[in-house]
Order: C-alpha cells, then structure tokens, then sequence
C-alpha cells in the first residue's frame, strides 16, 4: 500500500510539473508558439541582414508617399443607351460558384447580360463553396438595398422571383434537363450569343437560368456603355452590409490608432466614422499571402519542408486533383527562376524588408489559413512585429457574425485592403486581381511581387543584402500602382483603364 501510495505521489508530482507545459501546448497564444517555433528561415543570410536593417526617414517617406496623380481619373458615366428599358423581356437568373471575389465578377457580368438581353435580374444566387463550405448568400455580403438603388435607372433588379417563376430554384435544375436552364454558355461568349441563344428563351418562357455563368462574357468588342456598367457595378453597386463595413472601421480604426486601450473593443458597432487623418493616425500595409495547402500544392515547388512534406502535398495533389493535377516536370529551380513559385512568408518578408519597410511597420495580414501555420509565419513576425489580422485586432463577439464564414471573413479583409495607404498581394490570383483593379480605379498603391525576379534572386545563395536589395528596389519601381492599359483578353476588373477610367 504504501509503495503504491508513494508511486501516486511520484506520479501526482510529475503532473504537476508537466502541467504547464502541457497547458502551454493546448492553449498556446500565437506569441508563444512563436517562441516554441523559432523561425527557421530558408535564407538565413539575408534573413540575417534584414533583421538588422535600418531604412531612413527620407526612404520611409517616400516609400509611404501616395501615388502622384497620372493623369486617368475614374470614369462610369452612362449614355442615351444604358436608360432603362421600357418594357422587361423577362427574368434571367444566375447561379455563382467559386469565392468572393470570383463571385463579385460574376455579379458584374449578370447585370451586363441582363442588360443586352432588356431582362430582369434576380439577385444572383451564390453556390455553396465546395472548398470552404460557405452557404453565405448575396444578401449576407452585399447591400442589396444600395445595389438595386444605384443601379436602378440602368436595369430592373428583383430581391426573388414572382410566384409564378416560383419552381425556377437550383434544385429544378438539377433534378432533369429544363427547357429554361442556358448550360451552353462558352467561355467569354459575345453579346450577340446572348441574344441569339438566351432571348429566345426568355420570349418563349418568360424567364432564363444561366448555370454555369463564371467567365461567361468576353471583355472584348462590346459597346462602351456596357463595359462601363459593368465598372458601375463592381466600383459603386457592390457595397458590403452595414456590420461588415462597421468591423472593418473598427480594425482600421485600431490600426491607425494602435495603443492598448484601442486594441480589442466589445463595442464596435457604435459609428466609426471619423477615419480622415488626424494628429496620431498612422500608416498601415495590408498582405495577402495566399499560401495554402492548395496554392502550395497545385506549384509543384519545394518549401523547404524536406522529403516529408514533398510527399505530402504529392497525395494531396493526387487526392484532391487526381490526374488532373500531376507532379510538375520542372525542377524546382526552373520553377523559380520562371516565377511559379508562390512566395513563403519569409520570402515576402524579405521583399518587403528590401522595398524599405522597417520593423515599426503596422502590418495587417489579410489570408486565409497559411500552409505550415504559424511555425512559417513566425519567419515573417520576426521581421515586422507589429503584424495583426482580424483575430488579434477584433474579440470573439466583434467576430460572431463572421465566424466560419470564407466569404464574410474575406470582405472584411477587401474592405480593410481598400482603405490600407499600402496593398501587398504576395502571389496572383482572385484576391489578386480584384484588388490590384479597385486600388488602380483609386489611383492607390499596390506592390505587384516580381515572381520571375524574386524566385532568381532567391536561388542566388551568395547573393548579399545590398545586392539583393539594390535588385528588389530595381525591379518593383514600376509595379507599385502604375496604369496599365488593358490588352485584348485581359479582364477589366484587373486592368480598368481605359474601359472604367478617362484621361483626365
């Protein structure tokens, strides 16, 4: 009895001293997981340099200078042939997949298609996201109210359809073939396929269903007055709903103003409405990463991760693609030095550390889960410390309305990168575009990565920090927010000038 009485003792003993450590793991804020996880950077000898920079006040300054005004100014002005037509064709519905982004060209293209077809839109209807399971509706991230207002003398826009269109839902279609469902869209159709193939329909039945409609009108050889309601609709039509933008003012406001007692607020819907610059506003960056399990996947690249890890993003390739998705042929080097290397949060770090931002730089991480969790942000923290995202900067009851939602969760960011003095967008992709477009429309600064440069650059492993840097600065003097003209093909929701925008 006592030999087992002294062994529960012994035992009793070590459980106490393991359980702080054991605590530790399990609730582990991201400051002590940084501790646990000390950053391993990939390229230590920069990293080392760059953890010791020092960036003038004459360079800070110009590095968060607005862009200078060159000479394009907003244009979505109509003309006598985008007033509304008397009398409606019928009903045309839409059904949207992908994410928010995708989702927002979508919408613009549905009101463009209602429009040459002399139709009424139905509030489009978002698909369920087979990737994030996101079920939000279009009324949970826009302002339908404000929608269906701006754009009122353009096209005639319904909340739902009238009873007797009720059977028209996503469910009719898929059960059998329907006479009303337009599924023979092709990629970029002109607008004489939509009245040559939908219009029909629309006479016959009174209503049509576009399924599936992302990428369904070409950007090229259409009427002025139609690429510019589709700028109306995307740069004034799509606001967000009152709670979105107000905890978006709240995160701006905290990060303008950072001091203890401005940090997390219980309260954020009371009006922010005072973000003009004042005395004690600060400046603040906004960073996409787009580094997921996806996007690390679909590369093909080596982050660094060892055998273990190229093994498993090869099955989750072959899981989640198949065959479509096949190990690159390319050797890791080659997909550097060509660009198709998303860039690690290290590897952003250092691009932003080289462009001259310092270690005091309010940083706001709009991203999504990132691939290899904080042991690979932890590289990038180290490097700017006053990095925040809607977790630290927002409490669990200024979060509720958004939690587990992809959708809401990234029109937060949108509306936080709008209003950001600098955007970041570490790799190409939705996110990317629609951003890179509304920034440029607002004539503000957006840092395009060089892929091709960076991932040669990356690849140099004698290279030394000056030289680096002097490379980095080199090669993103031209891709901080410059017009660049839309070519043929291109979409105008990346490139607005010159469909959404005059000279002035």
């Amino acid at each position: 009895m006592s030999g087992r009485g002294g062994g529960g003792v012994v035992m009793a003993g070590v459980f106490v001293v393991l359980l702080p450590i054991l605590f530790t793991f399990s609730y582990a804020s991201p400051t002590v997981l940084s501790d646990l996880n000390a950053p391993k950077f990939r390229h230590s000898r920069l990293a080392k340099s760059a953890l010791q920079r020092q960036t003038s006040n004459e360079e800070l300054s110009e590095l968060w200078t607005p862009l200078a005004h060159q000479g394009w100014k907003p244009c979505t002005e109509s003309d006598a042939a985008s007033t509304l037509p008397e009398k409606s064709e019928g009903y045309v519905q839409v059904f949207l997949d992908g994410g928010l982004n995708q989702q927002r060209m979508g919408i613009c293209d549905a009101v463009v298609v209602a429009k040459i077809l002399n139709a009424t839109l139905v509030i489009p209807q978002l698909e369920v996201n087979p990737v994030w399971q996101d079920s939000s509706s279009f009324e949970d991230i826009f302002d339908v109210d404000h929608f269906i207002n701006v754009l009122k003398d353009d096209i005639s826009v319904v909340k739902e359809l009238p009873d007797e269109f009720s059977w028209s839902t996503r469910e009719y279609y898929g059960a059998a073939i329907r006479p009303t469902r337009i599924k023979t869209a092709p990629v970029h159709a002109s607008a004489n396929w939509y009245l040559e193939n939908v219009s029909p329909v629309l006479q016959s039945y009174g209503i049509a269903a576009i399924a599936p409609f992302s990428h369904r009108l070409t950007f090229d050889n259409m009427p002025k007055y139609l690429q510019h309601l589709r700028c109306k609709v995307n740069f004034q039509a799509l606001a967000f709903v009152p709670h979105i933008r107000h905890l978006g003012d709240a995160i701006i406001n905290r990060l303008r103003y950072r001091n203890e007692e401005n940090m997390v607020s219980d309260n954020y819907l009371r009006e922010v409405t005072d973000l003009k610059p004042k005395q004690g506003a600060g400046k603040y960056a906004v960073l996409h990463l787009r580094f997921d399990k996806d996007m690390a996947a679909h590369s093909a690249c080596d982050f660094g991760g060892g055998k273990a890890e190229n093994l498993a993003l090869a099955k989750y390739r072959q899981v989640i693609w198949g065959g479509r998705v096949i190990n690159s042929q390319f050797t890791d080097e080659e997909l550097r030095s060509q660009g198709r290397c998303p860039l690690t949060p290290e590897e952003v770090g250092l691009l932003l550390a080289a462009l001259g931002f310092d270690n005091s730089t309010r940083l706001y991480l709009a991203s999504h889960k990132v691939y290899g969790g904080e042991r690979r942000v932890s590289a990038l923290r180290s490097l700017f410390p006053l990095m925040d995202d809607k977790k630290s900067l927002a409490s669990s009851e200024e979060r509720a309305l958004i939690k587990g939602k992809a959708s809401l969760l990234a029109a937060v960011d949108y509306y936080v990168g709008m209003h950001s003095d600098i955007f970041v967008s570490a790799s190409p992709g939705n996110m990317h575009n629609a951003m890179v477009g509304h920034r440029t429309y607002n004539n503000m600064k957006t840092i395009r990565p060089n892929m091709a440069l960076l991932g040669q650059l990356f690849l140099n492993k004698t290279l030394t920090w000056p030289e680096f840097q002097q490379s980095v600065i080199e090669g993103h003097q031209n891709r901080q927010g410059q017009i660049r003209l839309r070519k043929p093909k291109q979409s105008l929701y990346t490139y607005p000038a010159p469909d959404c925008m005059c000279q002035a």
